[in-house]
């Protein structure tokens, strides 16, 4: 069996396998936490300068509205090009795990804004009307009512942005972005080595099933306080 097993996984150097998983782990653990920080408030500002919303500006949530409608058009490939000299600019290169998490929070905090407003939309509108007649300010309603009541919403958006991210990730091997994408494109693809192709295919489900696994635990966590 061992020696049926090295001889269908002849190409496969799992030192290099090893490694390559846990650039990818790097990546897409940098990339959701920048995504994080950066969308959330953008999906908060969303939500309240929306119509009918607590700081309801129709040209502010336009313009707002706008820029995160164009980030999340352009497809993930053409966004990891034309970055490519901001990202050199910021942080010195585009290769590499470093290189990557540019352009990988660029794709992902407009996308994981979105969910945030839809999130906060779900919430019951009687919740904040109760809170404006408490005399709560929009911040007390924000970190007070809104956030809390949209907690298992927005897990679920944190579960569903990491795995895209773990997508996008496997993109960035096209520009040597490192990773399991990038070990997938040189052997896999460039050299033929299907053995290479399938393992790193097969990490890449595994890495995607555990995301979603552990993001429904924490929802239905969440769900019952």
């Amino acid at each position: 069996m061992e020696a049926l097993m090295d001889g269908l996984l002849s190409n496969v150097d799992w030192s290099e396998i090893g490694l390559a998983s846990w650039d990818t782990l790097i990546m897409v653990g940098m990339s959701l936490l920048f995504s994080v920080l950066i969308g959330l408030p953008i999906g908060v500002l969303l939500f309240l300068t929306g119509k009918r919303q607590l700081l309801a500006q129709p040209a502010a949530y336009a313009v707002l509205s706008f820029v995160v409608n164009v980030l999340r058009s352009v497809p993930f490939i053409i966004l990891l090009i034309v970055m490519i000299p901001f990202t050199v600019m910021l942080i010195g290169t585009s290769l590499g795990v470093a290189g990557a998490i540019p352009p990988l929070v660029a794709g992902g905090a407009p996308f994981f804004a979105r969910l945030v407003e839809t999130s906060l939309r779900e919430v019951d509108r009687g919740i904040i009307e109760a809170t404006q007649a408490m005399g709560a300010s929009v911040k007390q309603i924000v970190f007070g009512a809104l956030l809390p009541e949209a907690l298992p919403g927005i897990i679920a958006g944190i579960t569903v942005t990491a795995i895209t991210l773990v997508s996008y990730a496997a993109m960035s091997g096209v520009i040597g972005g490192g990773g399991l994408g990038d070990l997938a494109i040189r052997f896999g693809y460039q050299r033929f080595q299907t053995d290479v192709m399938v393992i790193t295919v097969a990490l890449l489900v595994i890495f995607v099933q555990l995301l979603q696994m552990l993001g429904d635990r924490l929802v239905l966590h969440f769900s019952r306080k």
